[in-house]
C-alpha cells in the first residue's frame, strides 16, 4: 500500500404447539451491533453544538478507533476517508502495538479503522478506497465462514423468520426483538433456536460468498491487517468457559494455518469485555484486544486487551461523522441514556 505505515498480520422437534415469529420488516433487518453509534436524527445539529471545537481539540489527545461491517456505500466510505486525511492522521495496527509495546504515545488525532465480520466489501469496496489513499486498517474474521457461501447467523435467522421459521424459545413479539432474544440466550439455546428456525422454514436463505484464505492474504497483502473474531461469533458472555476458549483458539488456529503466523489482535464479539476470554487472549499471545463501546481512547492505550472503539457506517454523513470522531456525539448519547434512566 503507498504512503502507508507498515503493518503485519496482527492478524468471530416441539412437543406443543410453536409460536409463529413474525418477519421482520426491511428496517430492522440489521447487524447484531449495527445500531450502536447510530444516533436520531438530531445528531446532524451537534456539529454546529458551540462545545464541538472543545471536543474536536481533547480528541486531538485521544486515539480513535473506528468499527465499520461492510462498506454499503462507496462513494460515502470514500468521503470518510478523505475527511481523515484531512482532520486526522490514520495510523496502523502495527503503531498501536509500537505505542503499547514502547509505553510511547501516538502522534495527535490519530484514527485506527477497523472492520469487524470482514465480509466481501472489505476486500471489493474498502481495499481499493483504503489503498488509493494509503491508509492502514484492520479486518477481525469469522473463522468457520471463510470460504463458505453461509451468511451470518443474524442474516440467516432474519431471512428464515420471515419465511416461516419458528422456534420455541422465541414467542411472537414485537418483530425488531427477533435478534435481541437470540443474542440474550445463553449459546446452545441460540443454537438450538437457530436450529429449529433451520428446520421448519419454508425456504432456505440465500447464499452468501465469504471470503477465502487467499483473499485475507490479499487484504493482508495490501495493509488490512487480519485478527480474531471468534469462530462463529456467539456472545461470548452467554457461553460457558469451554465455548469461551473453543471460539477463540479454533479461531486463532483457522488464521495461524492461513496466514503463516499467529494474529496478535482480537474483537469481542457484540462489542462486550468477557474476562474468561481476556485470560484465554493472554494465554494465547494476544497484545491488542478490541470493544465497540462507542468511546475515544487514551493515545498510549490502558488496557491493551480493552480498547474502546467508536461505532461508525459507511453511509455516515460527514457532519454526523465529525462528531463521532470528535467524541461529542458519543457523549451526548450517554448523557440522553442517563437522563432517561
Amino acid at each position: 500500500m503507498p504512503q502507508s505505515q507498515s503493518t503485519t498480520s496482527i492478524s468471530m422437534a416441539p412437543t406443543r404447539p410453536v409460536p409463529f415469529v413474525r418477519p421482520l420488516p426491511t428496517a430492522t433487518r440489521r447487524h447484531p451491533t449495527a445500531d450502536r453509534g447510530r444516533p436520531d436524527a438530531r445528531g446532524e445539529w451537534l456539529r454546529f453544538a458551540p462545545v464541538q471545537p472543545l471536543f474536536r481539540a481533547r480528541a486531538a489527545q485521544r486515539l480513535a478507533v473506528l468499527a465499520y461491517h461492510g462498506v454499503t456505500d462507496h462513494r460515502s466510505f470514500g468521503a470518510q476517508l478523505d475527511r481523515l486525511r484531512r482532520l486526522a492522521t490514520p495510523v496502523s495496527l502495527t503503531a498501536v502495538l509500537q505505542a503499547v509495546t514502547e509505553q510511547r504515545p501516538l502522534p495527535p488525532r490519530s484514527v485506527l479503522v477497523t472492520f469487524d465480520d470482514a465480509d466481501r466489501s472489505v476486500l471489493t469496496h474498502a481495499l481499493p478506497a483504503l489503498d488509493a489513499r494509503g491508509i492502514p486498517a484492520t479486518a477481525f474474521v469469522i473463522s468457520e465462514l471463510i470460504g463458505t457461501e453461509r451468511p451470518f447467523w443474524w442474516h440467516e435467522a432474519d431471512f428464515l423468520a420471515r419465511h416461516g421459521g419458528r422456534a420455541r424459545s422465541l414467542d411472537c413479539g414485537h418483530p425488531s426483538q427477533l435478534l435481541p432474544r437470540l443474542k440474550a440466550m445463553p449459546d446452545p439455546d441460540r443454537r438450538r433456536s437457530l436450529h429449529e428456525l433451520r428446520v421448519s422454514a419454508d425456504r432456505r436463505p440465500p447464499r452468501q460468498e465469504q471470503l477465502t484464505p487467499a483473499d485475507l492474504l490479499a487484504l493482508r497483502d495490501g495493509g488490512v491487517a487480519i485478527g480474531n473474531h471468534t469462530q462463529g461469533h456467539p456472545c461470548l458472555g452467554r457461553c460457558d468457559d469451554a465455548t469461551v476458549r473453543a471460539e477463540i483458539t479454533g479461531a486463532h488456529e483457522a488464521l495461524t494455518r492461513w496466514l503463516g503466523e499467529p494474529p496478535t489482535a482480537f474483537a469481542y464479539p457484540d462489542g462486550g469485555h468477557d474476562p474468561r476470554a481476556e485470560t484465554v487472549l493472554q494465554e494465547l499471545g494476544y497484545r491488542l484486544g478490541f470493544l465497540s463501546d462507542h468511546r475515544l481512547g487514551p493515545r498510549i492505550p490502558s488496557h491493551p486487551l480493552q480498547i474502546s472503539r467508536l461505532q461508525v457506517d459507511s453511509t455516515t454523513s460527514t457532519r454526523r461523522f465529525d462528531t463521532i470522531l470528535s467524541g461529542l456525539e458519543p457523549a451526548y448519547r450517554r448523557w440522553r441514556r442517563q437522563a432517561a434512566a
